[in-house]
């Protein structure tokens, strides 16, 4: 589908290409950002640097066989995404173009120059008002529901900037395009609301109030959960080298995560891994309602075979439709895979446009990029009356060449997120998976943790626990390096004790096997359960050894095996992990006594 519109406003004309690149003259009045058709072809592009009449413009899309001589067009207007029913089950390119309907309309391969709008505008949506003729509206109100799919009730709001009295609201079938109600402002003018609004993709959108992110968000994933949680409205990156599963964290988080929305951002990562998301969304269940995942899912797919430009509106397009789920009053979670090739793209751009270069190559304004992009995120209290809260957190992938931490990107992101989840290049060697480093990962949010539970004694519980099993698994650390000088056989019973639980901690609770059936997810309750189990052990032992049982009998004992299946016992069984306590109890008791007989 082409928009041919050169004819009638012709602004420009180029006289320069540079791969994504493209120089115009001729474009007195243009303003930055504005969206561009360039050449023949009208390629999408974004103005990007202006001098004098002369504007460069970064290209979403191939520019090979664009020369000097050919025409700009100036659309007035900034890069926007149409926000309204039919964005959920949706797969997006860089800049909201619906890839299925492309597929549709143009076959396997979309030509350059394709336009089609990103809300189908054929569809017709059931739409109920939820105020009546006469009521006054603020910019962010909810004027009205469509129930979008299954899982999600679609909100439409009055737009930013628009105030007044409700006219002419009736329930009905309506295209996203048709009127729906009209706002009649003070001064007598008429505002005609439809079920769409467009908003520009480089500005955030309004918000009422921030909150401190002190709710949590459960992902599902142990080591994220109990060591280094994440709230609603938190920021997180995931830097690692090549091959330690960014991307399968990415997709764990995706399925499991406790939110009403996930917009997946697939930002210059290979396309196979992309498939992977576009093949099993579909078929998976949404383990709360068990409906198909996609009910509540967006997906933006600019891989890494697609235009360098198109990476940086991907990131841009996705936290815009997130912000929009969010001013309903909606949990969303954002993940971006990854911010690295966000970062390689701005890089290219900054280069083509001749501009001085900072550390590594990267524009000086590489961090204010990334961290003006998390500062997005947040718990907040939503425009409009009345009162209501959303959150929209951001999990970032980083990708530093060789796993390098220093990294530019790596810094500038670690400057502004709150949890840090290294990604450890041994341990996934070693198979353990996810391979979060339990020794550099850190995250702001601990003191949250016990808000994961409805019951406080028990979070403050959990709280004590992490600090213990942390405490473990640091000594581990230092044991190992005497174990390495002189031998297990130079530890004392209770080192040897502390060095088999915090094995068990790695092996038994860290370790989650992400395509088990049961594994793959764990509530927080069987989280509390599994670590209250190991730790339990571990008191038990301690007094075994006070007692005179030798390590080595306590190690044997066939509850260890019950305290490793723990893992896959299912999530309505989880009274199951607990009872283990008592098994643990019971054969302690054994071998004290068989302690004391042979005194």
């Amino acid at each position: 589908m082409k928009v041919l519109i050169m004819d009638e406003a012709k602004t420009g004309r180029i006289v320069k290409v540079a791969g994504p690149v493209v120089v115009a003259e001729g474009m007195a009045g243009a303003r930055m950002y504005d969206v561009v058709r360039v050449g023949a072809l009208n390629l999408i592009g974004e103005i990007v640097e202006l001098h004098g009449d002369r504007a460069s413009i970064q290209v979403y899309e191939d520019t090979s066989g664009i020369g000097p001589g050919e025409p700009v067009v100036d659309t007035r207007a900034p890069l926007s995404v149409e926000l309204g029913p039919g964005l959920i089950e949706s797969i997006y390119d860089g800049i909201q173009r619906p890839l299925d309907s492309l597929v549709e309309a143009e076959g396997e391969f979309m030509s350059r120059g394709s336009a089609m709008p990103g809300l189908n505008r054929e569809k017709k949506w059931k739409f109920k008002p939820t105020v009546n003729d006469g009521a006054r509206v603020e910019p962010g109100d909810i004027i009205g529901e469509v129930q979008e799919t299954k899982l999600l009730v679609h909100k439409i709001l009055v737009p930013p900037e628009v105030r007044g009295t409700i006219q002419k609201i009736s329930e009905g079938d309506y295209t996203v395009e048709e009127t729906v109600a009209v706002c009649v402002t003070e001064d007598g003018t008429e505002h005609p609301l439809t079920l769409m609004q467009k908003w520009p993709v480089r500005n955030p959108r309004p918000i009422a109030k921030r909150f401190a992110p002190n709710q949590g968000l459960v992902t599902g994933q142990r080591v994220i959960d109990t060591f280094f949680p994440l709230t609603k409205g938190g920021t997180a990156c995931v830097p690692g080298p090549f091959g330690t599963g960014k991307t399968v964290v990415q997709h764990q988080l995706a399925k499991w995560v406790d939110a009403d929305v996930v917009v997946y951002v697939g930002c210059g990562e290979r396309g196979n891994e992309m498939t992977d998301v576009l093949t099993e969304f579909p078929e998976l269940k949404d383990p709360r309602s068990g409906e198909p995942l996609m009910q509540r899912s967006v997906l933006i797919a600019n891989t890494s075979n697609m235009p360098v430009a198109a990476r940086e509106a991907s990131v841009y397009t996705g936290i815009t439709i997130a912000e929009y789920f969010r001013d309903m009053g909606l949990v969303v979670a954002l993940m971006a895979d990854s911010t690295s090739r966000w970062a390689e793209a701005m890089r290219e751009i900054s280069t083509r446009l001749e501009e001085m270069p900072a550390e590594e190559g990267y524009p000086a304004y590489l961090a204010a990029r990334i961290a003006a992009f998390y500062e997005r995120a947040g718990r907040v209290k939503c425009a409009g009356n009345p009162e209501r809260e959303g959150a929209l957190s951001i999990i970032g992938a980083v990708s530093p060449p060789g796993g390098d931490l220093s990294d530019s990107v790596v810094q500038a992101t670690l400057h502004v997120v709150k949890v840090f989840w290294s990604l450890k290049g041994e341990l996934a060697y070693q198979r353990h998976f996810p391979a979060i480093d339990w020794l550099t990962s850190y995250s702001f949010y601990k003191q949250y943790l016990k808000e994961f539970f409805e019951d406080k004694e028990k979070g403050l519980e959990m709280q004590a626990m992490n600090v213990e099993a942390m405490r473990l698994l640091e000594q581990e650390s230092e044991l190992l390096e005497i174990v390495r000088l002189v031998g297990a056989e130079a530890l004392s019973p209770q080192d040897r004790v502390s060095l088999e639980t915090a094995r068990s901690i790695r092996e038994d609770f860290l370790h989650q096997n992400a395509f088990h059936e049961i594994d793959t997810y764990t509530s927080m309750e069987k989280q509390y359960e599994m670590l209250k189990t190991v730790l339990h052990f571990h008191k038990q032992a301690l007094a075994a050894v006070q007692s005179g049982v030798e390590t080595a009998e306590i190690f044997k004992l066939p509850v260890r095996e019950e305290i490793a299946r723990a893992k896959y016992v299912p999530q309505e069984q989880v009274a199951a992990v607990a009872k283990v306590r008592d098994t643990i109890d019971e054969q302690i008791k054994q071998l004290q006594s068989s302690a004391v007989s042979q005194r």
